[in-house]
């Protein structure tokens, strides 16, 4: 694949992702935008005094026509920069233009365009499980009407409680993250004291378990537990913890150019992500593919992965993330 305007907005959601990454760059430990629906709101503008002018919405080529493309742009209420498009922005930030700008982002966005197919030249365009599987490419779960796609148990709080409530799909999970759900708890959590060592103290943990509602992302149950399977959703959950940058991981795993990312958000807290992937049963087993992908992951990126995540049945807890992506196919 050429590296073209097109192919980078086919890679970055419409181009919401390039502005990200460049207010990320200016405003790191902050939530640079939120995303509902197909506007991000008002943001903070590097290239106007930081003041919150910056209105970023996606909208479509040919407004008569519900099929067109669609791209993400911009305008500042205050007349601070030219309206335009992701491009344009980028323009501001890097001072190039043309091809040497689409290079730029394809580079520092790892976006891995036009990049030769070859796991064994660089170590991460297949899998081989221990069992010599070898995990073909995935494609993400197409979803029916209506955007509920493949369904997985939600369980209320606390930790304990082991019976679901109900099942809910990945578009409602995406909604609860990025809603007022859990904002107040979330925010709790992560003003909590921490050990010594860095990590969560123990009634920090006890506030997590007792308070999160959480949910299975790899199948419905009768009960949390691997035995009362009743029917696998094609879906991986991988979880990074204690990250020392989480913003540059969330954003290579987005990119990722082997594994299609269905939903991505930060954890409760706050220093981790959760990784929910497609994968194939009928391929390898569960455990096999857990053990492939946490293999893949360390080679491509040097980051370990949770080993809870090869349980079927483990528990994902949902925090608050307004900046969590789910794939274009579920807001359709």
């Amino acid at each position: 694949m050429n590296i073209s305007k097109q192919s980078i907005l086919d890679k970055t959601h419409y181009g919401v992702n390039i502005y990200a990454h460049i207010l990320r760059l200016y405003y790191p430990d902050e939530i640079v935008m939120k995303l509902v629906g197909r506007d991000c709101g008002l943001c903070r503008n590097p290239f106007n005094s930081n003041k919150s002018t910056l209105h970023i919405w996606i909208e479509k080529t040919d407004t008569s026509n519900a099929l067109s493309a669609e791209f993400a742009r911009h305008e500042d209420s205050a007349n601070a920069i030219p309206a335009g498009d992701a491009f344009d922005f980028a323009e501001l930030h890097y001072k190039q233009t043309g091809d040497e700008l689409l290079q730029t982002l394809n580079k520092k966005m790892f976006l891995h365009i036009g990049e030769k197919r070859d796991f064994y030249a660089h170590n991460r365009r297949a899998i081989i499980c221990p069992k010599s599987h070898i995990i073909k490419e995935q494609t993400p779960p197409t979803p029916p009407l209506g955007g509920l796609g493949v369904v997985f148990s939600f369980f209320l709080a606390p930790i304990s409680n082991t019976k679901p409530h109900k099942a809910v799909s990945l578009l409602d999970a995406y909604n609860y993250i990025v809603g007022d759900f859990a904002k107040e708890r979330t925010a709790k959590l992560r003003a909590m004291l921490v050990g010594t060592d860095g990590r969560p103290s123990d009634s920090a943990k006890k506030f997590k378990a007792n308070n999160f509602d959480y949910c299975t992302f790899s199948g419905t149950f009768g009960s949390r537990s691997d035995k009362t399977l009743i029917q696998h959703s094609g879906l991986l959950c991988v979880d990074f913890d204690h990250l020392k940058d989480v913003s540059t991981l969330f954003q290579r795993l987005l990119n990722d150019e082997y594994f299609d990312t269905q939903l991505l958000f930060r954890s409760p807290s706050g220093d981790g992500l959760k990784w929910i992937i497609p994968i194939d049963t009928s391929a390898a087993t569960h455990a096999d593919f857990f053990r492939a992908v946490a293999n893949y992951i360390q080679r491509t990126y040097g980051v370990a992965v949770d080993k809870s995540g090869r349980d079927i049945s483990r528990a994902c807890f949902l925090p608050h993330d307004p900046q969590a992506y789910i794939h274009k196919s579920y807001l359709k």
